[in-house]
């Protein structure tokens, strides 16, 4: 499951971190693998910004699920920072601390430069960077720094994205990948295609392993899961019309008041949904799981009513079980 620990409107950072555990507390129960939280900046909808923090947050609250970063923006860090955050989050928890990482800045630039001060333009930045954090967690010397923490923790690294680059650094690396399909569908064949094809056995995989998103919003019924994936639907909108805003409550037929244009980019960005009762969603994920034959899903999709989105991960996990 990935959450974006989403702020509702008329809500509270404190509200959308406590509501965070809760669902993860309730994922465990039903079996879910994982449980991420994304790194983004700038946005008044999202309270996972401090990813570290938010991974120590929920895997207190938990006790066997793997908690992670779906991911953590690593051009915005230093890789020895990031050694030293995962370093101590595995010491806490130990054997159940992911680490995903991408490429964007999960902001804007003028955010990216305040994070980090300086941009690297170099395209061979970012996997420098992966290696040099793989050499703190190997404590093989390489670069002449031991992180304390992260000297040999065992942390699961996996490298994220939605385009060609990442599935192709995965592959030669020989490290899981993750494509973000839930928001950025267009690439998702053709990266999972180049990531298998141009994979290279490592100390870490031996063969490809593959995850990718998929937004479930379920309910009961068909009708009332489109009620309440209007929220979602007016956050993407807002999101890629520039004007990013808390979760708001669900509006009745949404999608009839935002005309064609609005429509058409729902319907781009949320290719990879199911948006409906059980019966819905099974077929949902049945066929997804058919097209991509990733070794994991990741479930996604926020709602108003954090009643109503355990409801959804509910049905989701049933759907699994029964495919």
């Amino acid at each position: 499951m990935l959450d974006l620990v989403p702020v509702r409107q008329g809500g509270t950072t404190t509200e959308a971190l406590a509501a965070a555990a809760d669902l993860a507390a309730h994922a465990e129960a039903e079996g879910y693998h994982r449980y991420w939280v994304a790194e983004h900046h700038g946005m008044p909808g999202i309270a996972s910004a401090a990813t570290a923090v938010v991974i120590g947050h929920i895997a207190a609250a938990t006790r066997t699920i793997r908690v992670g970063a779906g991911g953590i923006m690593l051009p915005n860090h230093a890789p020895l920072t990031i050694a030293e955050q995962f370093g101590t989050l595995d010491a806490l928890f130990p054997g159940r601390i992911d680490l995903g990482l991408g490429r964007a800045p999960g902001s804007d630039q003028i955010v990216a430069r305040a994070l980090r001060r300086t941009l690297d333009s170099d395209p061979n930045a970012f996997p420098q960077d992966v290696v040099e954090l793989q050499s703190y967690f190997a404590d093989n010397g390489r670069t002449g720094i031991r992180a304390v923490p992260g000297a040999g923790a065992k942390v699961d690294l996996w490298l994220l994205g939605s385009s060609l680059f990442g599935a192709q650094l995965a592959a030669m690396l020989g490290l899981p990948y993750a494509f973000a399909s839930h928001f950025a569908p267009a690439a998702l064949d053709q990266a999972l295609d180049a990531y298998r094809r141009n994979f290279r056995p490592s100390v870490v995989l031996d063969k490809p392993y593959a995850a990718a998103a998929f937004n479930v919003l379920a309910a009961d019924t068909d009708d009332e899961a489109r009620f309440l994936a209007s929220s979602t639907e007016q956050m993407f909108l807002a999101i890629r019309t520039g004007q990013a805003i808390e979760l708001p409550p669900p509006v009745a037929d949404y999608r009839d008041t935002i005309g064609v244009q609005g429509r058409t980019i729902l319907d781009n960005v949320l290719e990879c949904s199911a948006i409906g009762g059980p019966d819905t969603v099974r077929a949902g994920l049945a066929a997804f799981v058919q097209r991509t034959g990733v070794d994991e899903v990741i479930v996604t999709g926020a709602m108003f009513d954090p009643a109503a989105r355990r409801r959804s991960a509910s049905i989701a996990a049933a759907a699994f079980k029964a495919l």
